[in-house]
């Protein structure tokens, strides 16, 4: 199990009867997450929305939001820090403002099958949304209009995971179970680049946070493959460690060869791909699948995940602690 460290103590929280999808860190309140999750495994039953914070007593349930189809994602917005957005087993989005009770504000209907995926622009100058359905397409949407703006074809499975590039404005990226890695331009029609990633469905996919042109991808097969986008002929890096399928993958905000992956093998896992042997650690803290995952801006070295087990956990695994230096005295 991972040790407490640097971002603050490890805390966890029991969501009774719900099991969890998807957690992110707010980009805006240190220590406060937002967790999407599902009755009955996502399989039938409602969803929650549930806001945490952690403080000195642990963590602490801030809001719940309830929505009548399991909840898949989540995402922040990037421009008001009360606003969420999530993506459900109806094919809806929903737009949540947690400084009201009730909600949602908002109900985007478009989706013909289950939106899986949901991520919202972090370039400035533009606040977009993307999202990505097992319809096999992917949406683009202004949060302040009704309709989508576009929707983009050409993935021949259900799609898993659309997330932007932090690098470019209006480029983003989606994973699918038709084994290919596509990166698409808002600006532009059709796909800009497909890459066949793995031999297996591909559950995740994420942006470096400091290349531009490289991405991470998360597959069926359980390895994880890192892809210079300037040749796609061949990984650039290959993870292997995981047992069962990984369910996501997040390059870290704070070091550019770092990244964590979540599996069905019930696993966090902690790579570094510049290391001759890259698995750095390996976090056994779920009893169930473990399917979402993220990193803090605010807390270095501090992660949230959440499980089919009903739990949020928040740590820092030792990997990435911050050591404690002695003062030097002058």
């Amino acid at each position: 199990m991972g040790t407490a460290g640097g971002g603050g103590a490890a805390g966890a929280l029991r969501l009774p009867g719900l099991h969890g999808y998807a957690a992110e860190f707010s980009p805006y309140w240190p220590g406060r997450v937002a967790c999407a999750a599902a009755q009955y495994y996502g399989i039938a039953g409602c969803g929650t929305l549930a806001v945490l914070e952690q403080n000195e007593a642990g963590i602490v349930l801030l809001r719940s939001f309830d929505w009548n189809d399991g909840l898949f994602d989540v995402t922040w917005s990037e421009n008001n820090e009360h606003v969420l957005i999530t993506s459900s087993g109806d094919g809806s989005l929903q737009i949540w403002d947690t400084a009201k009770t009730k909600g949602p504000l908002q109900v985007y209907k478009e989706h013909t099958q289950e939106a899986y995926s949901v991520d919202w622009s972090q370039t400035r100058g533009e606040q977009l949304v993307v999202s990505g359905s097992w319809d096999r397409t992917a949406k683009l949407w202004d949060p302040a209009v009704g309709k989508s703006l576009c929707t983009f074809k050409g993935h021949e499975g259900v799609i898993y995971s659309t997330i932007w590039s932090p690098h470019i404005p209006g480029c983003f990226a989606s994973a699918s179970g038709d084994q290919t890695l596509r990166v698409w331009d808002v600006k532009a029609p059709g796909v800009k680049l497909v890459i066949p990633a793995h031999q297996a469905e591909i559950l995740s996919c994420d942006w470096c946070k400091y290349d531009e042109n490289l991405l991470v991808t998360g597959a069926v097969d359980c390895s994880l493959k890192g892809w210079d986008l300037r040749n796609i002929r061949q990984p650039v890096f290959i993870l292997l460690g995981h047992t069962y399928a990984i369910r996501r993958v997040k390059f870290s905000p704070f070091h550019a060869t770092l990244l964590a992956s979540c599996s069905y093998d019930f696993t966090v896992r902690f790579w570094d791909f510049s290391k001759p042997n890259p698995l750095l650690e390996t976090v056994e803290h779920h009893t169930e699948f473990t399917c979402g995952l993220d990193l803090s801006l605010h807390n270095r070295g501090q992660v949230v995940d959440c499980a089919w087990d009903e739990l949020v956990k928040i740590y820092t695994p030792s990997c990435l602690a911050v050591p404690v230096r002695e003062k030097v005295k002058i």
